[in-house]
């Protein structure tokens, strides 16, 4: 097994990553994060903070998809708490 090595330094919504490959960014908050490697490729993961669950997806498939099952979800979650909160 190799070496490997990863530094990230957070600046609010901004992260700025450095591997051996090279050095890339991400912006974004919890749950959305919009990611470019060092390599030029670019990723938006979409995750359920404090689960492990995420859905990763090449921009060249574009974000349509996941953007309305996070919705979604979301929103249930809030009307399920909401009615089992009274």
């Amino acid at each position: 097994m190799g070496f490997s090595y990863r530094k990230s330094i957070r600046l609010g919504p901004f992260r700025i990553n450095a591997s051996k490959a090279g050095v890339g960014w991400s912006v974004g908050t919890r749950g959305v994060r919009t990611t470019v490697t060092p390599s030029g490729r670019r990723y938006t993961t979409f995750s359920v903070p404090g689960t492990g669950l995420s859905y990763r997806t090449d921009s060249k498939q574009g974000c349509l998809v996941p953007l309305a099952l996070g919705v979604g979800l979301g929103s249930s979650l809030l009307w399920w708490a909401l009615r089992w909160r009274a």
